[in-house]
């Protein structure tokens, strides 16, 4: 069997729906949907993802990690982040990753991920992302606050294969850091990799807005944050809001 199996398809409402429903030939290491077009394309926390036809990566990915236990999995978020991260700094030059797993560049977003797991008992038995990186769209109409291609940062047309391949051979790298239980390792380059590593920015939470530093990010996702009176403030996703 293949080390990735990769299936495309010219259009779909979902590339993780239809791989999610995908129960044919498997990889070793990751099933592998491309999609020129969605029709619905998902983000975190029912948000839509905006991509014009033919001109971006829709890719979802199905993982299968090998003894991973269900308290370790967002370390494939970690993973499929530093993967796109390093995608997108190939061609823009630097990147960064906002917490959980968009990817910027500067204050722009590149890329957003959502990351879908299935447990069998205390273990991952595969994981899918769902990853919308922009390529070469040139205007985004879908209301987002601060979209921005590939191809607008680096001045001319990306080859989507050649970032595709660029994307699976990263994110294999760091899933086989996942397999090999390297989990401090990872987390270390994810943390180094955050967008607003270091200095006091502004939030809001329910409370209202503040300013506060990045502390950390915990092993199992929370963002912490250090307010500019010394108080730690620990958030689960969309419980914060970084104001850009």
């Amino acid at each position: 069997m293949e080390d990735i199996k990769l299936i495309r398809t010219a259009e779909t409402d979902s590339t993780n729906r239809l791989l999610r429903e995908y129960a044919g030939e498997e990889g070793r290491l990751m099933t592998v949907l491309t999609a020129d077009y969605q029709t619905a394309g998902r983000g975190q926390g029912g948000n839509t993802w905006e991509s014009a036809p033919g001109e971006n990566l829709l890719v979802s990915v199905r993982l299968h990690p090998q003894a991973l236990s269900a308290s370790r999995q967002y370390a494939l978020t970690e993973a499929g982040a530093l993967a796109v991260r390093d995608t997108a700094a190939r061609y823009a030059g630097e990147a960064s990753v906002k917490w959980p797993n968009d990817v910027y560049v500067g204050d722009r977003k590149v890329s957003g991920t959502l990351s879908e797991c299935d447990i069998s008992g205390t273990l991952i038995k595969t994981c899918t992302l769902g990853i919308g990186l922009n390529v070469n769209q040139q205007e985004f109409t879908g209301g987002a606050p601060n979209p921005v291609s590939l191809a607008q940062l680096a001045g001319r047309r990306i080859d989507r294969e050649e970032a595709l391949g660029t994307l699976l051979a990263h994110l294999g790298r760091y899933a086989a850091m996942v397999d090999a239980g390297l989990y401090d390792r990872l987390h270390g380059l994810y943390l180094s990799s955050l967008y607003r590593r270091r200095g006091f920015f502004m939030y809001e939470d329910a409370g209202g807005r503040f300013r506060a530093e990045t502390a950390t990010v915990e092993h199992g996702g929370r963002l912490v944050l250090r307010r500019d009176d010394g108080r730690l403030s620990r958030y689960e996703f969309k419980e914060v809001k970084f104001i850009i």
